[in-house]
Parts: C-alpha cells; sequence; structure tokens
C-alpha cells in the first residue's frame, strides 16, 4: 500500500466516513471496546492472580518446590492449547455474544474454586480448567474487532482492550497485597485464598453483561441493541475496503489453499517470534523478592511498577500504529524498547538501579500484541474462514511454545538470575524486528496487486 497517511491522535473518524458511519462506529466503540476492556482486565487479574498468591503464602501452604512454579504455569498453556482447537471451526459458526460471555462464566467458576484448593495437584487441576476457558478469549476479540473496523480503526480499539492485561497485572499485585494486609486470617483463610473469592465476585456477573451488550459479528449479530439497518451499514463499509463477512462452508479446496498460502505460514512465525519476546511472568516479583528488604504487600506493590508503565506502552504504540508509526514502525519501536531492558538483563552484573529500569521495560514487548493481531486481521480480512483459522492456530502455536520453552530456559530454580532466559528473549525480539519487515514487504506488495491488478472482485472470490 501506498505510504500511510499521518493522522492527529483525536482524528477519531476516516475523513471519508458518512454522519450516518460516524455515529455507528461510536456506538460499536461504546458497546465492544469498553465490555472488551473490563473483561480482559478481570481475565489477566485471573491469570497473574497465581503469581501473586506464589510470593504471598501459597507456595508454602501448598508446598511447592523445586521447579513447580514453572510446570505450574506451563500447564496453563496446554489449557490454552487445548482450549483454543475447537474454536478455529466455531468461531464463523457460533455467534459471538453467546460465545465470549460464556467463557468468561466458565473461567470465573474454577477461578473461585482455587481459594479452597489444599495440594498442589488439586489447584493445578482448576488452574489447567481456568485456562481452557480462557485461552479463546483473546483471538476471539481480535475476531470480532476485525469483523466491525476498517485496517485504521483496529489499532487504537485493539490497544484500549489491550491495557486490560497491563492493568490487570498491576490491580491483581494491589488486590494481593491488600488481601495479605487485611484479610490474612479472616474467616480462618489466608490472604492470598481471599484473592481467588474477591476476583470471581468480580469476574462473573460480567458475563452476564456480555451476553447482552456483546454485539457478536455482522453476519451473526446481537439484535438486542442492533438495527437492521445499522447492521446493513457496517457490512457495507466494510465490504467497500474488500472484507469478506459471510462465513461460507469449509470444504478440502479452500483449506488447501489457506495451508499452501503464504498469510499463514509467515503469521504463525511471526506471533512464535512475538509469544517469545517477553521475561518469565514472574520474574520482576521474583527479583524483588531476592532482594529480602520487602514484606508480602510490599513486594506486591513494588510488582505493579511494570505493569503500571505498560498501559503507556500500550496505548502509545497502538494509536501510534494507526496514526504516524504505521504497523511495522510500532512493532520494531516497542521490541527496541523492550530489548534495552533484555540486553541489561542478560548482562545482569549492573548496578541495581539498572535492573529495576531493565524489568520496568518488558511490558513494551507485551505492546506489540495487538498491533500483531489487528494487523493478521487487515491481511486476512479478504477470506472469515481462513481469518478464523489463522488467528486461532497461530495463537495456538505460537503459545504452545510456552508450554515448554519457559522449562528449558526459566527454570524457577535460576530464578531471578535466569541466564539463558533473557537472551533467548532478547534473541527473539531481534527476529520480531526482522519479521516485522519481511511482513511488511510481502503484505504491500500484494496489496498492490489486489487494487491495480485483480481488482476487488477477483480477489474475494480467490
Amino acid at each position: 500500500m501506498g505510504k500511510q497517511e499521518v493522522r492527529k491522535w483525536w482524528h477519531w473518524y476516516a475523513p471519508e466516513d458518512t454522519p450516518e458511519e460516524r455515529k455507528l462506529v461510536m456506538k460499536l466503540d461504546l458497546l465492544i471496546v469498553p465490555y472488551a476492556f473490563v473483561l480482559y482486565w478481570v481475565k489477566y487479574i485471573d491469570q497473574t492472580n497465581i503469581n501473586n498468591a506464589y510470593v504471598s503464602g501459597l507456595s508454602d501452604d501448598l508446598h511447592f518446590h523445586g521447579n513447580q512454579l514453572v510446570q505450574f504455569q506451563t500447564i496453563f498453556v496446554v489449557g490454552n492449547v487445548l482450549g483454543l482447537l475447537p474454536f478455529a471451526y466455531l468461531f464463523p459458526k457460533v455467534p459471538m455474544h453467546y460465545l465470549v460471555p460464556t467463557l468468561d462464566l466458565g473461567w470465573g467458576i474454577f477461578n473461585l474454586l482455587q481459594y479452597r484448593a489444599n495440594s498442589y495437584s488439586e489447584i493445578m487441576a482448576y488452574r489447567f480448567m481456568v485456562s481452557i476457558f480462557e485461552a479463546s478469549y483473546f483471538p476471539g476479540v481480535h475476531f470480532v474487532l476485525g469483523s466491525w473496523y476498517k485496517s485504521d480503526e483496529i489499532g487504537r480499539r485493539g490497544g484500549i482492550f489491550y491495557v486490560g492485561l497491563t492493568l490487570g497485572t498491576l490491580t491483581a499485585g494491589l488486590l494481593q497485597a491488600a488481601a495479605s494486609k487485611h484479610l490474612d486470617g479472616v474467616n480462618g483463610l489466608a490472604g492470598w485464598r481471599w484473592m481467588f473469592i474477591i476476583t470471581s465476585v468480580i469476574t462473573l456477573p460480567l458475563a452476564f453483561v456480555g451476553y447482552v451488550l456483546w454485539p457478536g459479528t455482522p453476519d451473526k449479530p446481537n439484535r438486542l441493541l442492533l438495527s437492521e439497518r445499522e447492521i446493513e451499514v457496517a457490512k457495507a463499509r466494510l465490504e467497500r475496503h474488500g472484507a469478506q463477512l459471510k462465513a461460507l462452508p469449509f470444504t478440502w479446496k479452500r483449506l488447501v489453499r489457506i495451508f499452501t498460502g503464504w498469510r499463514f505460514y509467515v503469521l504463525v512465525i511471526f506471533d512464535i517470534f512475538f509469544f517469545n519476546t517477553s521475561a518469565n511472568t514472574a520474574a520482576f516479583l521474583l527479583w524483588i523478592k531476592s532482594l529480602h528488604r520487602f514484606d508480602i504487600p510490599t513486594i506486591n506493590n513494588l510488582g505493579t511498577i511494570a505493569p503500571a508503565l505498560g498501559i503507556f506502552y500500550v496505548l502509545f504504540i497502538n494509536f501510534g500504529s494507526d496514526l504516524f508509526l504505521g504497523r511495522a514502525g510500532a512493532i520494531t519501536l516497542a521490541s527496541v524498547w523492550n530489548g534495552i531492558g533484555l540486553t541489561i538483563l542478560t548482562i545482569w552484573d549492573v548496578p541495581e538501579s539498572a535492573k529495576w529500569f531493565a524489568f520496568s521495560t518488558n511490558y513494551a514487548g507485551v505492546a506489540v500484541s495487538s498491533v500483531l493481531y489487528g494487523w493478521a486481521n487487515i491481511i486476512l480480512r479478504h477470506n472469515v474462514e481462513e481469518r478464523a483459522l489463522t488467528l486461532i492456530l497461530m495463537t495456538a502455536i505460537a503459545t504452545s511454545t510456552n508450554a515448554w520453552i519457559p522449562l528449558l530456559v526459566f527454570p524457577t530454580v535460576e530464578a531471578p538470575r535466569f541466564p539463558k532466559g533473557y537472551p533467548y528473549a532478547l534473541a527473539n525480539v531481534v527476529c520480531l524486528i526482522v519479521m516485522a519487515q519481511v511482513v511488511r514487504i510481502i503484505y504491500n506488495r500484494e496489496e498492490y496487486v489486489f487494487q491495480y491488478t485483480l481488482g476487488d472482485n477477483e480477489l474475494l472470490i480467490s
């Protein structure tokens, strides 16, 4: 495509949008973005609360030892991969306004059950079920975003949605600090057990809200809040930009075309590099604990520094990708900042202040996610089945690498130094930057063919 037009951050709508389209976009923003953001916020409270609970008494009460923390994280990844696979078929077939809230309900129930665990194996089983239900939420939201928004609209919405990750990680630390300080021993329950109760009380009601508010997709919309005219306008504005909205049956011919094209393989490799560019999720907390200077509430509070900075990283990178950086530029900038921190951690023998700085850059790598998945939505917009299948499989394959690689490079017994882990993550950062340029070149070449050689109709058929 040609050079991206630079727009100011406050230019929310595209210049060519009609008043009717602008009204629709605002309504979609109010229905999709706040709910996706809040639910992702809660999802990450429920996902990362285990790290805070681990340093707040869970490891002693349930007799964790050796590498059981990283094994615990691995079983979560295994559940994620298994939970993703059915949705390559289900996303285009099942109304998303039923599917997404039901997933929330499932993970909320098993998150609650963790409070009663009395052994390593019991909490491992609950955690596995949490991961099964959480697995497809992220690609599911991006599937919905790609079903309603144009290419220059996805990044900002995806960025706001993705702030839920950093805010959830931050909130989990603050909640655990408060639970350890004020609820430890109340009704005979340890502070870390109260953490699971509190987060479930927040999680479960949101499922029922989602059945009403979540708009689904234009092909299978939630008609409680969207009129026929609004659905027609939504379909027309996307079809003008080459998007296919109607799901077609999977056929062997269509599957062969998907698996013999460049898009699937390039996006899978791209995503694998991204999934391996971050340090162990508990590394910062484990390092703070290793200083032996802080009590448990203070450790949890200090652990919120990195995700708090991550809110800025995510918003700046994702807004920038839509408005002035471009997608390859946004990924490169975020990766360079993340790489600086990983370089310091790889060296390790540096002043303590440098390590505080290094851990504080880590969430710049996280900011890449919505840019990458938004770009994938744009690349795959010409075929809804290919988009669903690729979004799911790229996530499942990339996630699966986190099931076994951390056992090799981030074993708990090497915390917080991780002499293999930080160099490994840094190498993936370099590969991600290179891959961003590869995708940019291939995609621009294909879009040139689309616009000037084949024409809309022929490419949509292919």
